[in-house]
């Protein structure tokens, strides 16, 4: 993979040595010399720009630049963190937007393979198509969620675009996602059509209110997710940069800061990316607010704790709750108090997962079920496991 990778910039190499010691710029192993990349055997992230943009449905040319975010990021300090953190450098646009598609699908793929979680900041967020197909190779059924003002389906008929990458994502071969979830879409900028799709297909969508007014909603999303992308849109523009973000409305630093931490700590994610970059360099505030998400995912991942030995009966205490003709069974685990709620197997149907499913949840959904209120994402996934 070292053939797609190219050096951190000069001028952020030079930043890094005016910092005190103990931010993590000090302690980042970076990529500084063409053709010769840090060791990676021993690394739990790897940070990875890529300065594709060419599908950006506003692209009027030009290039980006990620220094602004590099700087940023290198003058924090760690967390009390054991996992090390290497800087691989950038993917740049390659001769065609496929050749970029490739090396990003063939750098994950292969930090995927040595279990090193890829932290990507990017451009055009179609790139996001090239992060899911490194998961081609894994053999699994996959979970995305995107945080995003949009839904991203636009029509799969049409070439891709950072508006339509979702709908390649669906109809294209090998099939492997399974859900699709998108937290803090706001209605006004989605189609009625897409709406509905969302429905047909049974995806989750929350809307910007609601995942604002109780944040907690997004810890069993991510919890089931195997690999999250953020486009910056999602946030407000008073807390980003009005230049390069439109929209009045959106996520606050603290909400955006809380997601990523909530996507840290999931177990399941081994992938998460940042994108709709652009240069920051005279939005240095916006800059620090995207180094801070990197960091919440970051210290998310370092406080992981295991608590899905559902073979030991000991870790969790299990909850029969009858509805109807339905009896959900719940569990919680003892370690955590973190919630689950079985999906049975369909023995007449050809379910796309093979077995059980523990479905995370809230514990509201519990109490909502001992009211007879099913939980929708359980109604949902249940109907795309019959599919």
């Amino acid at each position: 993979m070292i053939e797609f990778l190219s050096p951190v910039s000069k001028q952020v190499l030079a930043h890094r040595e005016i910092l005190p010691e103990g931010v993590l710029g000090k302690q980042i192993k970076i990529h500084t010399k063409a053709g010769s990349l840090p060791a990676i055997d021993k690394a739990g992230f790897a940070l990875l720009g890529i300065l594709e943009n060419r599908k950006d449905v506003d692209y009027l040319g030009g290039d980006i630049s990620l220094d602004s975010f590099r700087k940023a990021l290198y003058g924090l300090y760690p967390g009390n963190w054991n996992r090390v953190i290497v800087d691989l450098g950038d993917i740049e646009k390659g001769d065609t937007v496929e050749d970029s598609y490739f090396a990003v699908r063939t750098v994950v793929e292969a930090l995927l393979k040595k279990n090193i979680i890829p932290i990507i900041l990017g451009g055009s967020q179609d790139v996001g198509y090239a992060q899911y197909r490194a998961y081609d190779s894994l053999g699994n059924m996959v979970n995305m969620v995107n945080v995003d003002t949009n839904f991203d389906l636009g029509d799969a008929e049409k070439p891709i675009s950072n508006k339509s990458y979702v709908g390649k994502i669906i109809v294209d071969k090998p099939y492997n996602l399974f859900n699709y979830s998108t937290l803090g879409y706001q209605s006004y900028f989605n189609s009625p059509a897409e709406i509905a799709l969302m429905e047909k297909l049974y995806f989750d969508a929350y809307r910007l209110g609601e995942v604002t007014a109780d944040i907690t909603v997004v810890e069993p999303i991510m919890r089931d997710a195997d690999f999250v992308m953020l486009d910056v849109a999602a946030i407000k523009s008073a807390e980003l940069s009005y230049k390069s973000n439109k929209s009045p409305n959106g996520f606050d630093g603290r909400e955006i800061c809380a997601i990523a931490r909530y996507a840290g700590i999931s177990n399941r994610v081994s992938s998460f990316g940042v994108y709709e970059l652009k240069d920051y360099k005279d939005a240095e505030s916006g800059a620090m607010l995207v180094a801070q998400i990197l960091w919440y995912f970051i210290e998310g991942v370092n406080f992981r704790i295991t608590d899905e030995d559902f073979s030991n009966e000991n870790e969790y205490t299990t909850y029969k709750v009858p509805i109807d003709d339905e009896i959900l069974v719940f569990k919680k685990s003892v370690k955590t108090g973190r919630w689950w709620i079985e999906l049975p197997f369909i023995s007449n149907v050809n379910n796309k997962l093979k077995r059980r499913t523990l479905l995370p949840c809230t514990y509201g959904e519990y109490l909502g079920a001992t009211n007879q209120e099913i939980p929708e994402r359980w109604f949902k996934a249940r109907r795309k496991n019959e599919v």
